[in-house]
């Protein structure tokens, strides 16, 4: 399913993001996209890790920012990356034909465009250094069948779908990740944190990008 609900915002940055009338709800913070992303996954995520090449898992491919702004760094730093993303409302073209991350970002706007025009399920090299496999699939029903570095977990807030965020789901998540592997994500709830911590996970509390105080991040025991 395409989802065409999607309304175009311009945040604080000048980057866009979108917001879901039927759920009250946005993609991104809207004091900056951009910003928003790179602290919470480029910074506190793929920085973070020393692996090459690096496995990334992202649940809620959305807009694509994140992917591209790994393709970015991956390419600034020569770093290898094997990049999934699964998500179960893709974008249509009128909408990510839209958003203005090249321009931002000062990259080329046809990548960003393959991000999202590559097909389904099929990993592809997008550049020699990312390689890309997106999976349109519902994430509360996926059997993980690799295992990872680092986990992008980037669903709709607790608040919105709790089932994403569900005991089972991020057990999930723990198993696929490999020993010393990152979950990253914007949220800081207190009952995530139990959650991670019950599943296995040593949970840390960062400083938030602009407009939140605090996100989690959770390394997997070696």
């Amino acid at each position: 399913m395409i989802r065409k609900d999607a309304v175009l915002i311009k945040t604080q940055d000048q980057s866009h993001t979108l917001f879901i009338p039927g759920m009250n709800e946005y993609y991104h913070s809207r004091f900056g996209a951009v910003e928003e992303s790179l602290h919470i996954f480029i910074r506190n995520g793929y920085e973070k890790t020393g692996q090459d090449p690096l496995r990334i898992f992202e649940v809620g491919f959305g807009t694509g920012l994140n992917a591209l702004l790994t393709l970015i760094k991956a390419t600034q730093d020569g770093r290898k990356v094997f990049y999934s993303a699964i998500e179960l409302y893709p974008l249509g073209p009128w909408v990510y034909t839209r958003l203005n991350y090249p321009q931002i970002l000062h990259t080329d706007p046809d990548v960003f465009l393959n991000l999202h025009q590559l097909s389904w399920e099929k990993e592809q090299m997008l550049t020699e250094n990312f390689m890309i496999r997106k999976i349109h699939a519902d994430f509360l029903s996926y059997p993980f069948t690799s295992r990872y570095d680092l986990v992008y977990f980037d669903a709709f807030g607790p608040d919105k779908q709790p089932e994403m965020w569900a005991e089972s789901r991020l057990d999930a998540v723990f198993e696929a990740l490999l020993p010393g592997g990152i979950f990253i994500t914007y949220s800081a709830k207190g009952s995530l944190r139990r959650t991670l911590e019950k599943a296995g996970f040593r949970v840390n509390r960062l400083p938030g990008p602009p407009g939140k105080r605090e996100i989690i991040q959770a390394i997997k025991p070696v």
